[in-house]
């Protein structure tokens, strides 16, 4: 966010089911910080019902509230284990219908970088995971939008350490050369 300009802001984004998470908490550990935990989880687990399109919008913003609160409490980094391009999709995807709003999160709010975890890992099954059988579908509709919009992004593959390491480099080569 604009206000904490000295802190490096890296989105997590990608598939359901693709380790984004494990990953937010395994960064925010080996950096000394913090991230942003992904509200949407919270919330439709304990919504009662179906969630609605004023629910996705409701969660963005809840996640972005939440974002400006944390990041004054960041050490140089701050993860996030989503963003505005993931609701985004989410919003098209399932009632065909996009926002402004988030447009706008989107392009006044860009992250530094975007890690894009590709869907590598075996798919976990909970009661909030709707995808099993679309995820490379989202991957490359992830893919597109961070091209589309020229943002940063690396991909990130692979399982356990493997996966760590690689966005451990890719945050430290972005960072050096940015």
């Amino acid at each position: 966010m604009p206000e904490h300009s000295s802190i490096f802001r890296i989105a997590l984004i990608g598939p359901e089911s693709t380790g984004k998470t494990t990953l937010c908490e395994c960064l925010a550990k080996h950096y000394q910080t913090i991230f942003n935990p992904e509200y949407s989880r919270a919330y439709v687990e304990n919504l009662g019902r179906k969630y609605l399109e004023s629910d996705v919008i409701h969660c963005l913003m809840a996640q972005t509230s939440l974002e400006k609160q944390l990041i004054q409490k960041a050490n140089k980094i701050l993860f996030a284990d989503t963003e505005a391009i993931m609701a985004g999709v989410w919003l098209k995807d399932v009632f065909n219908n996009s926002s402004s709003l988030i447009e706008k999160y989107i392009s006044e709010y860009p992250y530094d970088l975007y890690l894009l975890t590709l869907p590598d890992l075996a798919f976990e099954n909970d009661p909030v995971r709707e995808n099993p059988h679309r995820r490379d579908y989202f991957f490359n509709w992830y893919e597109q939008e961070l091209l589309k919009r020229k943002l940063p992004y690396t991909i990130i593959r692979g399982t356990g350490q493997e996966r760590l390491r690689m966005a451990i480099q890719a945050i430290d080569n972005h960072i050096q050369h940015n």
